[in-house]
């Protein structure tokens, strides 16, 4: 797989380094961070890590043995992709998914794994809890009281499109090194972002090959690059991802095991901005552009704004959804719009 041209990163900023000390002192980095940062050696005593360093077959053995017997969903691409998983020129993948057991797709990785014209194998976003037993236990971060998500993603060399993720994240390479390039929030608009529902892993991603940018085709990038941050990570690193920043990420090595664990600090219940989102270019996008404006103006009435002036002249008790949002608020809007929706 081809590095990327380094004169085209020459503009990145490093991402931030930090030191920590236990549990406590991470816990409180992570309740104030609103930039990424990276620390170094966070997960270095676990044992895949350990395993890992000793090769890729010893980090694949180590995981076999804990594993359940269950299907596992992977994506394998061609060679010729140079570990890019992304669209091909039809707009479909240029890679196939396929569901396969553990020691079968394991099997695949080590005919190829030290082959210039492997082609990339990949699971991703694997449950640690529902596909192993007492790899989370041997291999996790102390995070406190927070609810996680906790995935593994493991593969031979790949290259993932920037797209960004509504959760916080925290991603430990265990196996091999990751170069992560991060933007933050707002610089979208220069990233040229592809279609938000035929996506290769269900989030839009950057149509910018970030190995060989076409500035003719998306001149706005450059400005994209002035902003970004580079880190690259080696077996034992953790970097933390804010919510939504713009994050692309390739797998160096022959072989390649993260860790991640994502969380929101506001509760699941609230649901999915994306579905907002979605809902609203079907609903709204394509009204005349007085309706549209109007629309707007309620947006910020009821959603961005939502100052005391909303409710003051609804009694307390007859406030409904428009008062702070509770569970039961919230189950009550969600079966509202299942039935809107299913007419």
């Amino acid at each position: 797989m081809a590095e990327a041209d380094p004169g085209v990163f020459a503009a990145a900023s490093p991402i931030r380094e930090v030191a920590v000390e236990g549990p406590q002192a991470l816990d409180a980095l992570l309740r104030e961070a609103e930039q990424p940062f990276v620390v170094r050696g966070l997960v270095a005593d676990w044992p895949l890590v350990q395993a890992g360093r000793r090769s890729g077959r010893e980090a694949r053995d180590y995981l076999l043995r804990l594993r359940r017997d269950t299907l596992f969903t992977v994506a394998v691409g061609t060679p010729e992709s140079g570990g890019r998983l992304f669209y091909d020129e039809a707009m479909g993948m240029n890679f196939r998914t396929t569901r396969a057991k553990l020691p079968d797709i394991f099997a695949q990785i080590d005919a190829v794994e030290n082959r210039e014209d492997a082609p990339p194998i990949y699971l991703a976003s694997i449950d640690v809890h529902d596909f192993f037993n007492g790899l989370h236990e041997a291999n996790h971060v102390d995070l406190g009281e927070r609810s996680c998500l906790a995935s593994i993603w493991m593969g031979t060399r790949t290259r993932i499109a920037a797209h960004n993720d509504f959760p916080d994240n925290l991603a430990c390479v265990a196996v091999g090194r990751r170069r992560f390039t991060l933007f933050p929030r707002e610089q979208f608009r220069n990233l040229y972002l592809g279609p938000v529902d035929n996506t290769p892993a269900g989030r839009a991603v950057s149509m910018v090959d970030f190995h060989a940018p076409d500035f003719a085709r998306h001149p706005r990038f450059r400005e994209a690059l002035r902003h970004a941050q580079v880190a690259e990570l080696e077996a034992g690193d953790a970097i933390f991802i804010p919510s939504m920043w713009w994050h692309h990420v390739e797998g160096l090595d022959p072989f390649n095991i993260l860790v991640n664990y994502w969380w929101r600090d506001t509760p699941r219940w609230m649901g999915q901005p994306q579905d907002a989102l979605n809902h609203a270019m079907m609903a709204i996008r394509d009204l005349p552009e007085d309706e549209k404006r109007h629309w707007r103006d309620l947006f910020d009435y009821y959603v961005f704004q939502n100052g005391d002036d909303t409710v003051a002249h609804i009694p307390e008790e007859g406030r409904s959804v428009l008062a702070p949002l509770t569970p039961e608020a919230a189950g009550r809007i969600r079966a509202f719009l299942l039935r809107q929706l299913s007419r």
